[in-house]
């Protein structure tokens, strides 16, 4: 079996660089063990459409991936094989997948993909296999299938990326934009902490991307999480983590290393939790998304005004977008407010609905406004550095800093010999 994951374009005004894929990894988990994987992430390496292979799966995450994942489809069926696709924006998007595929998956594949390989098997292969509305439990999900990657292709001038991981699934909160709750369930959903912790300690990799939601959805658990996080010596990012003084301490105890965090505003609530964050020695990277409903374009200038005040390391600036089934989307449809649904401009970084309180071209302008005041004294590339010389300095602090690290652990024991 073929696994594709399709390339997308980048956010306009960031550093290229590529993660390894997060969705690819759990789905191949979920095949069963006799089914052999053969995995293309187009981001960064050529498909080979002509070896052979029984069946094709194409793994979608993002509403801009689909128009490449339609020509990827469409060069493997013209070719006789059947495929199959599956992730959050086929969820998104279904409908329109269908017209593309031989076969749809919806909701989440542990214990349920065994069905869609017996079906094709025994020459049965459904069109659709819907388990949006009955997710497996979280016991059931187990450690991703990174050993299909291919490493050396995930590194940004020979720093090893991060390895993404999930610690829970689902969201109780229901943020405009986000979906979500339509696509994990609206309510949270932790894997247990022990089958986390065993996934987490096997990862050959110092330094994690922990991509739950939210980390600020059940305090007992992210206790327990955190407590039993902090003897692996794990260096990682995430989303949000609870604004609470015991909970943040535990994170940078347990590791963290730098906190995605949303700046919707330029209150005192935003600037305590950007202060907390800094005091425990975590770093924080403030994501910002323009263009809301209360947004003009001098509202935007002192938000840029703000972020260069509250000491953020880094920010990524994106220009909000109605993504569908979501409450955004929801909302805007209502008020004939979508411009277009081109899926290969929703990428966060072009405007494709109408603001409420400027123009689409005042919008478009202002992000780059906003990318160009925030980064003018220090670029990107520069402030990340400063992020990797302070986690670098805190492997070297605890030891872990040669174990994971390959290239200085030739050089010392070269030293030795």
């Amino acid at each position: 079996m073929k696994l594709v994951y399709p390339a997308w374009p980048k956010l306009e005004g960031q550093t290229t660089f590529h993660l390894p894929p997060h969705g690819p990894v759990v789905f191949a988990a979920a095949v069963p063990e006799d089914v052999e994987i053969e995995f293309y992430d187009d981001n960064v390496e050529d498909i080979d459409f002509d070896s052979h292979t029984d069946l094709v799966t194409i793994s979608t995450m993002l509403s801009c991936q689909l128009p490449r994942a339609f020509e990827i489809a469409a060069e493997f069926r013209a070719r006789g094989l059947t495929v199959i696709f599956g992730g959050i924006s086929t969820m998104l998007h279904s409908d329109e997948v269908a017209g593309h595929a031989d076969c749809v998956f919806l909701g989440e594949a542990e214990g349920r993909f065994g069905e869609v390989i017996e079906d094709f098997k025994a020459g049965h292969l459904k069109p659709l296999y819907d388990h949006m509305e009955n997710p497996p439990p979280t016991e059931w999900i187990g450690p991703a299938r990174r050993d299909i990657l291919k490493r050396d292709l995930y590194n940004y001038r020979g720093v090893q990326m991060v390895d993404l991981v999930h610690a829970s699934r689902g969201c109780k909160f229901n943020c405009s934009p986000c979906c979500s709750r339509f696509l994990g369930g609206k309510g949270f959903r932790p894997r247990p902490v022990e089958k986390v912790i065993e996934e987490i300690e096997a990862i050959p990799n110092n330094r994690l991307f922990i991509v739950d939601n939210s980390l600020a959805q059940d305090r007992d658990w992210l206790i327990e999480l955190f407590t039993a996080m902090k003897p692996l010596k794990k260096k990682w990012v995430s989303h949000p983590v609870m604004y609470d003084e015991e909970v943040i301490r535990l994170a940078a105890e347990a590791g963290c290393w730098y906190v995605y965090q949303a700046v919707f505003d330029t209150s005192e609530v935003i600037r305590d939790r950007i202060r907390m964050l800094k005091d425990h020695g975590i770093g924080v990277e403030g994501t910002i998304i323009l263009g809301t409903d209360d947004h003009d374009v001098d509202g935007i200038k002192r938000l840029v005004e703000f972020l260069l005040q509250v000491d953020l390391d880094v920010a990524e600036f994106t220009i909000m977008t109605p993504f569908p089934h979501s409450p955004l989307r929801t909302q805007m449809e209502k008020e004939g407010r979508i411009l277009h649904n081109n899926w290969g401009d929703y990428t966060a970084d072009k405007v494709v609905f109408q603001p409420k309180l400027m123009t689409p071209d005042e919008l478009q302008e202002m992000f780059h406004y906003a990318w160009d005041t925030f980064y003018a004294d220090a670029g990107y590339q520069l402030r990340m550095g400063r992020l990797f010389q302070q986690v670098i300095e805190r492997e070297i602090e605890d030891g872990t800093y040669r174990r994971y690290n390959p290239r200085v652990r030739k050089r010392f024991r070269r030293k030795e010999t």
